[in-house]
């Protein structure tokens, strides 16, 4: 890896600006892992009672009352939105941009960059945030800051909030699989359920900050059309590769003066298009950033 690395940092250093696209392996790299040790920590419970084996798949599970749900879902935003990740990959990354012309493009919803001290103004989360609640309906395209209400009900069930922001059960407690009735959020204009602004279907709210991210990212773009970019792309899969993958892979061919690089474990591609303007490192992210 280590010709290809240096391929990279002198591909950085020249860069005039640099477009980050990230996706879910970064977080992965990070430590944010759906299964394993880190599900069985806060999710046991649900996953004894209903056979599920990861985060992800709990999030879809059909439960009988609302107040399951939101017992479900408060923990899977608490620790994945109001945690920090265990190793400090988005930190890594920050200090190699911070002092370069940069942008960012996710569909991570998780809040890490902004935890990083990634400038907010040149990000751009296109599929939402674990930290917003919309109208389920949705009645209007608002969004609402939850981090006091998912809180208090990760609370409700008996967890603590460590002074590292972490979550714990005191000795002797099991959590509750329930949250108050009361705290099940509603729409304040229409009385519907709220619901996570996450990108799942036509009903997904793009708010004015939303569009007004979008709007700085296509800025950038344009004002460094010709110039010489850095394309970085970070652990993006095939899921929804319109939205980074293709995109950066067009914008390079489109400009002779811009380099491609992809760092992902396992699924670094690139086409031959543009194979002679790229840099793949098939490896995982924190290592190549900390050789970097």
């Amino acid at each position: 890896m280590t010709g290809t690395i240096e391929r990279l940092k002198y591909a950085l250093d020249s860069a005039e600006a640099v477009v980050i696209g990230a996706g879910a392996g970064l977080s992965t790299a990070a430590g944010f892992t759906y299964d394993g040790e880190r599900f069985q920590k806060y999710f046991g419970d649900f996953a004894g009672k209903y056979h599920f084996g990861n985060m992800y798949a709990g999030g879809f599970y059909p439960y009988d009352t609302w107040r399951e749900y939101w017992a479900y879902w408060s923990r899977y935003i608490y620790v994945n939105r109001y945690m920090d990740p265990p190793k400090p990959v988005y930190q890594k990354l920050y200090e190699m941009v911070k002092d370069r012309d940069y942008f960012v493009l996710t569909t991570n919803v998780d809040h890490c960059f902004q935890k990083a001290d990634f400038a907010k103004e040149r990000l751009y989360y296109t599929q939402g945030d674990y930290g917003l609640f919309q109208c389920s309906g949705p009645c209007h395209d608002r969004t609402y800051d939850n981090e006091e209400t998912v809180r208090a009900m990760v609370e409700a069930q008996g967890f603590r909030v460590a002074a590292d922001g972490s979550l714990y059960l005191p000795e002797g407690v099991t959590a509750a699989m329930t949250v108050p009735h009361e705290l099940v959020p509603r729409c304040p204009k229409c009385g519907e359920h709220l619901c996570m602004n996450l990108r799942a279907d036509d009903t997904f709210v793009q708010d004015e900050g939303w569009y007004l991210a979008a709007r700085r990212y296509e800025m950038f773009l344009e004002e460094h059309r010709d110039k010489k970019v850095l394309f970085l792309e970070l652990g993006v899969g095939y899921n929804t590769p319109g939205i980074i993958k293709y995109p950066f892979w067009k914008m390079t061919m489109e400009n002779p003066e811009a380099v491609y690089a992809c760092i992902n474990y396992g699924e670094a591609y690139v086409p031959e298009e543009i194979a002679k303007r790229s840099i793949c490192i098939n490896a995982d992210i924190g290592e190549a950033l900390k050789q970097l």
